[in-house]
């Protein structure tokens, strides 16, 4: 199974503290619209036809998938209040027959690249907009890094 981290492109500033609604109404910034849009096409061209792409409801998260232009499902599990536990089980990792994109937050979506490539949770960074590719191979258990792409050096991929 593959699992695919997409950590939302650059949003408005954050809420004052205690503002759980306001920080989900957060929308992307010109810049963060024009790297979804960058990362997202590329990402289009990369995935598998069958791949399940769940997203955070927040709505930078809804932003940043809808530049994907596939179907994707709004998952609680995936809001910024969430924990990396809740977010591995609800992609299925890494049981599920088919690969996972996840589009979401820091320091979640480092958690969960750090637990499910280290065995420990830590607060590895993901960049906004970055791509974090995880793949598992069942013949010898062992999860590796395939890819880690920024918007940046996006383009300049194939």
């Amino acid at each position: 199974m593959d699992l695919i981290l997409w950590r939302h492109a650059e949003a408005e500033p954050h809420a004052a503290e205690g503002e759980v609604e306001a920080d989900l109404r957060r929308a992307l910034t010109p810049k963060g619209k024009r790297h979804a849009a960058r990362v997202g096409a590329w990402l289009h061209r990369q995935l598998p036809d069958d791949v399940r792409v769940l997203s955070s409801p927040a709505k930078r998260c809804v932003q940043t998938v809808e530049a994907l232009g596939r179907n994707y499902k709004l998952v609680d599990a995936l809001a910024p209040d969430s924990s990396a536990e809740a977010i591995i089980e609800a992609a299925g990792w890494p049981e599920h027959r088919q690969p996972a994109l996840i589009v979401g937050h820091q320091p979640l979506l480092g958690q969960i690249a750090s637990l499910v490539l280290g065995g420990s949770k830590q607060d590895w960074r993901i960049r906004k907009a970055a791509v974090f590719w995880i793949t598992h191979k069942n013949s010898d258990g062992m999860p590796y890094l395939k890819l880690v792409v920024g918007p940046d050096f996006i383009g300049q991929l194939r």
